[in-house]
């Protein structure tokens, strides 16, 4: 089940208003307040705060007017940089439409996924599932740039895996952990903590990772 998938399965109560005026909202939007900054065409750049937000798009709450139509790039906490269409403008703030590619869109799921369920285990920074130990299994971290460097397994849960290694990649950042894409979730005495972008089961993290 991809993550897009389990956002609208864990949040059944967010409903999707009702289509009109233009709103052809597909993906179901959940609350999520997120300081943050835009910048319009001309690269003026103003402050807003992101009120709810879905893999296809979200509200914003700014003082500035924007257009119909304009192209935005927005950038959230956590959430990093968004390219998009606004598509309403209403007082007090504007919706927009992401411009994302699918790898994108799996990515911001899980992060928006991780934001809700942070606060409900905060010594555990938003785990969701039980992990288990490794026995010091090897694998391999694969970044952006290609790099390609040998890890330990130090634990290993079916949304994400503790390794240890010397590297710092940053938080947010894309990574390859075996051949799952991940994202970096924090920095711990050891090495790093990574979320995996879809929910694996047990038969697929054995396989690979054996």
């Amino acid at each position: 089940m991809s993550v897009h998938s389990q956002l609208m399965l864990q949040h059944p109560s967010v409903v999707a208003p009702a289509r009109g005026n233009g709103d052809l909202r597909r993906h179901r939007r959940v609350p999520l307040e997120l300081a943050g900054r835009f910048m319009r065409a001309n690269r003026e750049e103003y402050t807003c705060q992101l009120q709810d937000v879905s893999v296809g798009g979200a509200y914003v709450a700014c003082e500035h007017p924007v257009e119909m139509g304009e192209r935005i790039v927005a950038y959230f906490e956590h959430l990093g940089g968004l390219e998009g269409l606004v598509t309403r403008v209403l007082p007090g703030g504007f919706a927009f439409q992401f411009k994302v590619s699918e790898h994108k869109r799996e990515k911001l799921a899980a992060q928006v996924m991780w934001l809700l369920n942070r606060n409900d285990f905060p010594d555990e920074l938003g785990r969701q599932h039980d992990r288990v130990g490794t026995g010091g299994r090897k694998s391999t971290l694969r970044f952006d740039d290609g790099m390609i460097i040998d890890v330990e397994l130090l634990d290993l849960s079916a949304s994400g895996a503790s390794v240890r290694t010397p590297a710092r990649p940053a938080i947010g950042e894309d990574v390859l952990i075996g051949k799952l894409r991940a994202i970096v979730r924090r920095h711990h005495v050891d090495g790093i903590g990574v979320q995996f972008l879809t929910v694996q089961d047990q038969a697929t993290l054995r396989a690979l990772f054996p």
